[in-house]
């Protein structure tokens, strides 16, 4: 009899044959990993994945019969042909079984499950009887140990899990492109993937923009210092692929250098793609608008080939309903020539368990990944994030490149315990790059302020930027200055949408010299180009004061500007978030060390050294999810779903609410109208993406209690679940500070969030 993968219709002529869908999901896995000589291994899990569909129960699953497992027969023949006492040749069959079991459910704990049962136990399981025809029709490639090179013998674990992962992310997506493939085909509507620009071409795109851009630009020492910075970074990518740090002060071009060395040394070395991870989704925006602006030519769309990846709502469950565009699959897999995504996409990717989230991680394989303000890295995940970062570049031909004003201090020689090896600077002496880029004086004011005292200080110039650590002490901060001429706020309790118009606002006020008094928190240090002539900084770690010094005298407008960190007065809201007060105290040590220069590189090198050491090796990796792979080594009984669940970037996650801001003039009911989409829409894809920008984002527990009084509602709950809440309440929506609301639910939570 013939077998089938998929069905569509009665005509069973029609349907997906299986030793097609089988051949075709391994020759696509394989061609994913073929590059760094894990091919066989993945055309293997490709050509089993579905081997359980050789069962008559299967079959007659798809004519409408009860539902069956057909996932585990593969993992099955996997160890019985893959395994024997050779115990390199057993480790072949369970990496193999972890990826084909999990396909559909994900990859499991190996013994003791949480999350998808347990390999063990599936392993054990009685499954549906395979038809013996399967030998007959698919022939599965010798395998021999894949050429990967641990670090050494205590990240052995590491390196074959993370290969585990990677299979599983080729399999995946091989699958779902075959599957795709076939449906599209079925209904004459192909599938809008691929087509992209080369490498090259976008690359000669960034030359004549960098051209334009530079003949345009005045004959200044900073405009010198920038073509300096980016011609040496060009130069320094015929350099072979692996690690790279990008040391720039800000100010000095970092970000159109660092694309301009990814693309070159990607088409140098052939490698397929760019990978921007930025730490901050409302940064997102104005990177991605950087990046079309340089590599856009003849008014076309950069968003086909730019693919942002970030979201305020649960991209799965709106995936389902979401029409199949090109923008959108490409999201699904990052299969486009530039990504621009956060750290918590991309390090919890790389430590995920779903299909949904490991889908694309092959696709890093072979990219220059740019990590941007690298030192945001949390420090209770940082070594497991070096030792991903390490593996990206020593096993699966990723270069990566540390990008940032302030360098963590995360190599070797550094004194980082397991850290980077071979790390290699593009940027052209950074010691003396600093020198040249210094614009701004460091000091640290002796006595604390208080709220009325700081509010006085900053009244006596007319402009002055003053960022603090929570939402609350911006929020009570405005409060005490708002009725002067030009104060504004700015914090993530205001939606995108209002915060661009606020900085579109602050920017020109700037330029016209007319007073500007802005209260923010450390959103604006992430990136946001704005230029004050002074800067307040509340107590924080070294490297948010070097962030907030790099929004001081930006363009050398004055001969220098100056920065003044000051100790809030104790007070509702003043107390620092868990973690900034350790950091803290490491930058005041110094401060004191350093007075004439915090800022320099060899001030910032001991500064994070002194924060390595205060958090110590254990709680640099709070979960100990490197010794958790260690210890698992010998039985590859490895915890994938327990890492899942416990490596999170952002330890108490929040939750969207959609605002009704209508601008700044109280005339755009553009949100309101994506609302009313919202009402009858059965593809809420596109109107999720537009709503990113009306969102603010709250603690769960806020977001409860507004719904229980009444002021919030979910948007047909019954077919989206909790992914649209929506602030009916429009009272409770300032036009100069956004979400304010006087129940102590939220004040508390306002006092805890940066």
């Amino acid at each position: 009899m013939p077998y089938y993968a998929h069905s569509d219709d009665d005509d069973q002529a029609t349907w997906h044959g299986l030793r097609e869908h089988l051949v075709e999901t391994g020759t696509g896995a394989a061609e994913f990993l073929e590059s760094v000589g894990c091919g066989d291994l993945a055309r293997a899990a490709g050509l089993l994945h579905d081997l359980g569909k050789y069962s008559h129960e299967f079959q007659a699953r798809l004519i409408g019969g009860p539902p069956c497992d057909h996932s585990t027969a593969g993992a099955k023949v996997a160890i019985d042909r893959y395994g024997d006492s050779d115990a390199r040749r057993s480790s072949i069959g369970k990496m193999l079984a972890y990826a084909i079991a999990g396909h559909h459910a994900g990859l499991a704990d190996g013994v003791n499950g949480h999350g998808p049962l347990a390999l063990e136990d599936r392993l054990k399981a009685q499954i549906p009887k395979l038809d013996p025809i399967w030998e007959q029709e698919i022939v599965l490639p010798g395998l021999t140990s894949p050429p990967l090179k641990p670090r050494n013998r205590e990240m052995a674990g590491f390196c074959a899990a993370f290969a585990i992962r990677m299979i599983f992310s080729a399999l995946v997506d091989a699958d779902y492109l075959d599957t795709e493939a076939w449906y599209a085909g079925r209904t004459c509507h192909p599938v809008a993937r691929g087509d992209n620009p080369p490498l090259s071409e976008l690359l000669a795109r960034l030359d004549a923009y960098l051209g334009t851009l530079m003949s345009n630009a005045g004959d200044t020492e900073l405009n010198r210092l920038r073509r300096r910075v980016v011609l040496h970074a060009r130069c320094k990518a015929a350099e072979v692929p692996g690690l790279f740090s990008f040391t720039v002060p800000t100010g000095g071009g970092k970000t159109l250098s660092s694309l301009a060395f990814a693309l070159e040394h990607a088409v140098r070395h052939g490698l397929a793609r760019v990978i921007y991870v930025i730490p901050y989704t409302s940064i997102i925006d104005q990177t991605a608008h950087v990046f079309r602006q340089a590599l856009r030519v003849n008014g076309e769309d950069p968003a086909e080939f730019i693919v942002e990846h970030h979201s305020a709502f649960e991209e799965e469950q709106i995936r389902e309903r979401e029409a199949q565009q090109k923008l959108r699959l490409a999201t699904e897999n990052w299969d486009a020539p530039v990504i621009i995504t956060t750290a918590v996409q991309f390090f919890e990717s790389l430590f995920a368990n779903r299909p949904s989230q490991c889908r694309k991680l092959h696709n890093i394989v072979n990219s220059v990944v740019i990590l941007d303000e690298a030192q945001n890295m949390p420090s209770g995940l940082l070594r497991p994030c070096v030792a991903a970062l390490d593996e990206l570049a020593r096993n699966w031909r990723a270069s990566i490149v540390l990008c940032t004003a302030t360098q963590p201090a995360l190599a070797e020689k550094d004194g980082f315990q397991g850290g980077l090896e071979d790390l290699r600077e593009i940027a052209p002496d950074p010691k003396h790059l600093h020198q040249r880029l210094k614009r701004t004086r460091i000091c640290r004011l002796s006595e604390a302020l208080t709220d009325a005292e700081l509010a006085e200080r900053l009244r006596s110039g007319s402009q002055r930027l003053c960022i603090v650590n929570t939402r609350r002490h911006a929020r009570d901060l405005y409060d005490e200055i708002r009725g002067e001429d030009g104060s504004f706020h700015l914090s993530t309790l205001m939606c995108t949408r209002h915060r661009n118009e606020v900085l579109e606002t602050v920017r020109r006020r700037l330029t016209e010299d007319a007073p500007v008094r802005l209260i923010a928190t450390s959103l604006i240090e992430a990136g946001i180009d704005i230029d004050f002539p002074e800067v307040w900084r509340a107590e924080a770690g070294l490297e948010s004061i070097i962030q907030a010094a790099g929004r001081c005298n930006r363009e050398g407008r004055v001969a220098t500007g100056d920065v003044f960190v000051f100790e809030p007065a104790d007070g509702d809201g003043r107390k620092p978030p868990a973690g900034i007060p350790k950091l803290a105290a490491a930058a005041r040590s110094i401060m004191r060390r350093h007075p004439d220069d915090p800022a320099a590189p060899v001030a910032i090198r001991e500064y994070f050294r002194r924060v390595y050491w205060i958090e110590g090796r254990e709680s640099l990796d709070e979960n100990a999810v490197l010794e958790k792979l260690r210890e698992r080594l010998q039985s590859f009984d490895f915890p994938f779903a327990t890492i899942a669940r416990e490596f999170r970037m952002i330890d108490n996650g929040m939750v969207p609410i959609i605002v009704p801001y209508r601008g700044a003039k109280n005339d755009d009911a553009t949100a309101e109208g994506l609302l009313r989409g919202l009402e009858y829409i059965d593809r809420p894809g596109g109107i999720a993406r537009c709503l990113q920008t009306y969102t603010v984002q709250v603690p769960p527990r806020v977001r409860h209690a507004l719904l229980d009084a009444g002021a919030v509602r979910f948007i047909r709950e019954e077919d989206f679940g909790e992914q649209f809440a929506w602030l009916e309440n429009h009272d409770i929506y300032r036009q100069d500070i956004g979400l304010t609301w006087d129940d102590p639910t939220f004040q508390e939570a306002e006092s805890l969030i940066i």
